[in-house]
This record gives structure tokens, C-alpha cells and sequence, in this order.
């Protein structure tokens, strides 16, 4: 082999080498037999580097891979007898090789498999198994090569062209009647073998089982040899979170209903008389989080079960499975309302399934119901932010929090489905309680009881918003709690998660306001003053805004009285804020928007004259036309070009404002006439503006 170009595998290499390896690489992929000398390299060990190792195998894996056709039969076995003296040798050597180099030689050998298996090579797995016997760093490479096959053979992740679908379909086939049970046989062997010395092995053993169990046949597995094999290690702590996902794709292997219920069951029972089912006993959360999952997986292949009996009318086994998912529920419970959330959003699959079951159900029982609450509870309860939340400085915690919520706010929508009185029961009561002490209340618990509130808006849903007509107990119910939101002082809570909610809250039931407008003054207040459009945080002033807006669009006319003192509130909020004045403002640019939408709906929809709106327009347009036409005076003297752009942008901005009023005076105005046009000469949208170039 060319040593110099070798040189140039070496990751700290200088260009020109590399190049040359580059080069030298691309010679031997397209000779017709140069790359054979990257075999024999491999076969008898010359080369200790791992970067000639794995450049050697990159080679090979081109010749299978893409000219396998062309080679010759001598050649074609030349690889076979390559990659089996490479394998002896690793059973010789007293460390292993880098796991890098291990990956590429099972990926090299499962291409062989996949080209050779259905003509020159049947009897692959024999040889491979009658060699490596069950020495730990040939077993080592087997295993990764199954579970190379895996992925490409079976892996439905990897798309397929017709051709190769055909093809391993094929292998699959001729595996199953030839090789499975030899296959499966050798695995149990690992596994009792190596539970105790060799854990890793043991683990990747359980990686194989649990990759190929989807389309073996599952007598093979699910037996009482195997399964307590696989059960007593449940009880080893390096190995039973790989345990555990191994029993879970036993579980989800499609089968009979009545054959599913009783492995499921029998699993139960080893699980539960070994106090796997003690769930406030055990600390590791991590494997809680994979014995969560395994539960979820036996819950919803009960469910599955029991809607295929149910369906063909099987009445006896489908009651007898029905019982077996109500058996696991108290567990389905402790796991969703565990403090990890992990663990708890690995369950609420089942939880959502086992809800659907009892909305199909005639009646429900008393159990049935009290199991309903105790959702209802547990999903109340962990809604719940924890100390930890950053509201400041949201990362990856936080938005995996955010997305719980949402798997949360599907089994409460469930809820409401399946009993709507008993939720709204349930948030009622929360509701109240935390509204009568929410001046010494965590913030955590008055967030979470708004919450609640708003989401009965979704859950229980009402047509184009309508919650308080219709259903005499729930808009009953509705209207006490938003008349208790927005009077008794929650407003004034002082943490930015609960202003949010009560702005959110107010905005989703605006037309509560419509039946109870006497409400509505001290409401525009918080939407005005410092809990709302003043308040210290930056994130809730901008929500507010666009908030505002739409409370404004929906009640417009009933804002008649107020219309002056909006106006006279927010007309600082609608100054041009100059760059130069070295203050930030209290609402972006985007913000800003909004408030001059919500000005232009006030003005148009008001019943006041039409001389008086014009005069109304123009108390709001002057001051903005005023400091445009400072800024675009001072724009030709400025020389710099970073102050040149924050001018443009900031007239940019002013010509949008404009825009957007005279937009909103156009659509909104009824019957579009009478509307005060403001002079040509003070038309902001006729200024052009240049700084390099026209902005607007």
C-alpha cells in the first residue's frame, strides 16, 4: 500500500497529505483489484493504526456495496475469507478493537449477509456462530452485526426502492425457516452466559431480542424460559432499563387479543409479586422512566385487545380484559402523578386509551368514576410549574415542560368528553378555592387554577365562542368563575405567569363581557395601567398589546364611554420612539402596531360625529407626522451608516403605523363612508424615504 497516502488518514494531518489520501482512496475504490490489498491488510493484522483499519474496511464496503456484481467468484470469496480470518483474529486479541472499527466491520459484514445470504453464502450465521462460539469479543461483533442487518433490513425508518423491499422480504422469509431458532438459541445463551461478567453484552443481547421480536415468531421469545430470563434481570441493575425495553417490544408484537391479554397478565404478575408495581419504593427515575414506558405499552395492548373483542362481539374475554385494564390502573395513576415528568409523560398514552374506553362505555361504575377524578386530580396537579422554571430564560427544560403541557391538556380535553360535569366540578372547585387565597398563594397554584379555566374553553367547546348560552349548568358555571377572575384582585398578582393567564383568560371568554359589561371598566383598567400594557416585563407588555387588540375588536361596541380615556392612556405608548433618545420603549415597533389598530377600531366604531373622529385621528397622527418629518430632515445630515439605517428604520416604522390605522379606519368603519382622510400633505404614506434606498 502506498504508505505516504496513508499518512494522510491521520485526522492531524496536513492538507497535501490528506489530498493524497483522498486520492489514493478513490484509486482503490475503482480498480479492479488494487483493493486487494486493503483485504489482505485486514486478514493478517498488518496495520495497528485505526485510521488504516477503518480506511481498509471503507474500501471493501465500496467493492460489496457497489460493484459486488462485478466481481469475480475467487474475488466475491476472497471477502468472505477476509472478514471471517478478521473475525479470528479478534477472538485472539487481548483488547478490542476501537468500537468505531467494530461498527464499520459489522456494518461491512451485514452488507455481505445481504448480498450473499440467498445465493453463495446460507449458511453465514452457522459460520459465524460455529467461530466466535461464545467468546465475549466475537459474540461482541455478532451481535453488532444483527443488529447492522436490522437496520438494513428491516429498519421501516430507511426507505427501500420496490427492488430491495422484494429482496429483504426475501431474507426475512429464508431467515425464519432456516436460521431463527438457531439465532434465538444463541441469544438465550448470551444472555445466561454473560448477565453477571459481561453486563454490556448482556445489553446489547437485550438490544437484538427487542429488534427482532416484531417479526419473528414470538413463541420463540415469549416462553417461560426466556421470559424469566428476561424478568430476573429486571432485577440487575446494569441491565434491567435495556430489560425493560426489551419486554416492551414483546409486548407491542402484534398477536391474537386473547393470547395478548394473557401474556400481558402473566407479565403482571411476575412484575407485581416481585414489587416492580411499589413504584414510591424505587429512586432510580431513569428506570422509572423505561418501567413507564413498559407499563403504557402493556395498557395499551390491553386496550387494543379488548376494542378488537368488544368489535367482534366476543362479550366474555372482552369483559375479562377490560378487567385486566382496570387492574392497572391504580399503577397507571401513581406513574402519571409521579414528581418526574418523565416518567409521568411516558403513561399518558394509556391514560388517554383507558379514557376512550369508558367513553364507549354504557354506564360507568362508581370505581369507574372515582378513576376519572383521580385523573382529573393528577392532571390538575401536574399542570403545576415547579420552583425550577426559568420565565426569564427559557432553554431546553422549559420547552419540554411546555410540551407535557400539551400531552396534559389532551387527556383534559378526554376528560371533558367522557364526563364534562364532573370536570367542570373539578375546576370549579380549584378554581374557587385558589381564588379566595390568592394573596398567599404560590404563584405555581393561582397560574395553574387560571389555567384550568381557560382550558375548559377548548374542552368543553362552544360554537364561535358562545360559552355563556346554551347549557344552563355550565355557562352558570363559566360566568360565576370569570365574574370571580376579574374581581377578585388576581389581576394584581405580582408574577408575569399569572398576568399572562388572566390576560389570555379575560381574552378567550370576552364575550363574557357582553353579558356582564359592568365589568368591563375595571378590566380596561388592567389592560391599561402597570398590570398590563405598564407591567416590568417585556414578554407580558407585548402579549398584552395584541390581547388588547382583540378584546377592543370584539367589544367595540361597548367601549363608547371609554373610547377618550383609552386614547388618552396609550397615546404615549404611540410616539415614534427616535433612536437617539437613548430610552428604551416600552413596546416594540410590532407592538406598536397593534395599539394603533386598537386605536383606529375605537375612533371608527365610535358613535361620536364625524368631525369629532377626524379630530380624534388627527390627535393621533400629528404627533407620529411631526417626529417623521424631524427624522427625515435629520436623515441626509447623518454620515454614519449604522445611525443612517436606525433613522430609515425608524420612519419605516412610522409609515407601517400609518398604514396599519388607515387599513383599520377603512375596514372597520361601517358602511366605509363619512371616514376622516387626513390632508395629502400629511399623508405619511406619500413620504418616500431614502437612505440608500426607499424604505417602507
Amino acid at each position: 500500500m502506498d504508505e505516504q497516502a496513508l499518512l494522510g488518514l491521520n485526522p492531524n494531518a496536513d492538507a497535501r497529505y490528506r489530498q493524497r489520501a483522498m486520492a489514493y482512496f478513490e484509486q482503490l475504490k475503482e480498480s479492479q483489484d488494487a483493493w486487494e490489498v486493503c483485504a489482505e491488510a485486514l486478514a493478517k493484522g498488518i496495520y495497528n493504526d485505526d485510521h488504516v483499519k477503518f480506511f481498509c474496511f471503507q474500501v471493501l464496503e465500496h467493492q460489496i456495496k457497489f460493484r459486488h456484481a462485478a466481481l469475480s467468484a475467487a474475488q466475491q470469496q476472497l471477502i468472505r475469507e477476509t472478514l471471517m480470518k478478521w473475525l479470528q483474529c479478534q477472538l485472539m486479541n487481548t483488547q478490542p478493537e476501537k468500537p468505531f472499527i467494530r461498527n464499520k466491520a459489522a456494518q461491512v459484514l451485514a452488507l455481505t449477509f445481504i448480498m450473499e445470504y440467498l445465493t453463495m453464502w446460507p449458511k453465514f450465521f452457522f459460520d459465524i456462530l460455529t467461530l466466535v462460539g461464545l467468546n465475549p469479543h466475537g459474540v461482541d461483533i455478532y451481535l453488532r452485526t444483527l443488529m447492522a442487518i436490522d437496520a438494513e433490513v428491516v429498519d421501516r425508518d430507511i426507505l427501500h426502492t420496490p427492488e430491495e423491499t422484494r429482496r429483504n422480504t426475501l431474507i426475512k422469509d429464508t431467515m425464519r425457516e432456516q436460521c431463527i431458532p438457531s439465532l434465538v438459541e444463541s441469544w438465550f445463551q448470551i444472555l445466561q452466559t454473560y448477565q453477571l461478567s459481561h453486563p454490556e453484552l448482556t445489553c446489547q443481547c437485550l438490544e437484538v431480542v427487542g429488534a427482532y421480536v416484531s417479526w419473528i415468531d414470538l413463541n420463540l421469545i415469549a416462553n417461560d424460559r426466556f421470559v424469566n430470563l428476561l424478568l430476573s434481570q429486571m432485577s440487575v441493575e446494569e441491565l434491567r432499563e435495556e430489560a425493560c425495553d426489551c419486554l416492551f417490544e414483546i409486548v407491542n408484537k402484534g398477536m391474537d387479543p386473547v393470547d395478548k391479554t394473557k401474556l400481558v397478565e402473566s407479565l403482571c404478575q411476575v412484575l407485581q409479586s416481585a414489587g416492580f408495581f411499589n413504584v414510591e419504593q424505587e429512586e432510580d427515575v431513569d428506570f422509572l422512566a423505561k418501567f413507564s414506558r413498559l407499563v403504557n405499552g402493556m395498557g395499551q395492548s390491553l386496550v387494543l385487545s379488548w376494542t378488537k373483542l368488544a368489535k367482534a362481539g366476543n362479550v366474555k374475554d372482552a369483559a375479562e380484559t377490560l378487567q385486566a385494564v382496570e387492574a392497572k390502573v391504580p399503577l397507571l395513576l401513581q406513574l402519571l402523578v409521579h414528581e418526574d415528568d418523565d416518567i409521568s409523560a411516558n403513561i399518558v398514552g394509556f391514560c388517554y386509551e383507558y379514557l376512550h374506553v369508558l367513553k364507549q362505555l354504557p354506564q360507568l361504575t362508581d370505581q369507574q368514576k372515582t378513576n376519572i377524578e383521580a385523573v382529573m386530580l393528577a392532571v390538575m396537579k401536574k399542570l403545576t410549574y415547579d420552583d425550577e422554571y426559568n420565565f426569564e430564560n427559557e432553554g431546553e427544560d422549559e420547552a419540554m415542560f411546555v410540551e407535557y403541557r400539551k400531552q396534559l391538556k389532551m387527556l383534559l380535553d378526554r376528560l371533558a368528553q367522557v364526563s364534562p360535569e364532573l370536570l367542570l366540578e373539578a375546576v370549579r372547585r380549584v378554581f374557587t378555592n385558589t381564588m379566595q387565597s390568592w394573596q398567599t398563594a404560590p404563584f405555581m397554584e393561582v397560574e395553574v387554577a387560571i389555567r384550568l379555566l381557560y382550558m375548559l374553553g377548548e374542552a368543553l367547546p362552544a360554537s364561535h365562542g358562545a360559552h355563556f348560552s346554551g347549557d344552563t349548568a355550565k355557562t352558570s358555571a363559566l360566568q360565576d368563575m370569570m365574574r370571580t377572575l376579574v374581581s377578585c384582585g388576581v389581576s394584581s398578582y405580582q408574577h408575569s405567569s399569572v398576568s399572562l393567564e388572566f390576560f389570555e383568560t379575560v381574552v378567550r371568554y370576552d364575550k363574557f363581557f357582553i353579558v356582564e359589561p359592568q365589568h368591563i371598566p375595571n378590566v380596561l383598567m388592567t389592560f391599561l395601567d402597570q398590570r398590563g400594557l405598564r407591567h416590568n416585563s417585556p414578554k407580558v407588555r407585548s402579549r398584552v398589546a395584541y390581547l388588547f387588540s382583540r378584546f377592543i375588536k370584539t367589544l367595540h361596541k361597548h367601549m363608547n364611554a371609554f373610547i377618550e380615556e383609552i386614547l388618552t392612556r396609550i397615546q404615549d405608548l404611540l410616539e415614534l420612539a427616535p433612536p437617539e433618545n437613548g430610552f428604551p420603549a416600552l413596546l416594540t415597533s410590532d407592538d406598536q402596531l397593534f395599539m394603533f389598530e386598537t386605536a383606529g377600531v375605537l375612533i371608527v366604531n365610535s358613535e361620536c360625529p364625524v368631525e369629532r373622529k377626524q379630530a380624534l385621528m388627527r390627535s393621533l397622527l400629528t404627533p407620529l407626522m411631526d417626529a417623521f418629518r424631524l427624522l427625515l430632515a435629520k436623515l441626509p445630515q447623518e454620515t454614519e451608516t449604522e445611525r443612517q439605517a436606525a433613522l430609515a428604520d425608524c420612519l419605516s416604522h412610522a409609515v407601517g403605523f400609518a398604514r396599519k390605522h388607515r387599513a383599520c379606519a377603512l375596514h372597520h368603519h361601517p358602511g366605509r363612508r363619512g371616514l376622516p382622510r387626513p390632508h395629502r400633505s400629511e399623508n405619511l404614506l406619500h413620504h418616500p424615504v431614502q437612505a440608500g434606498g426607499a424604505v417602507g
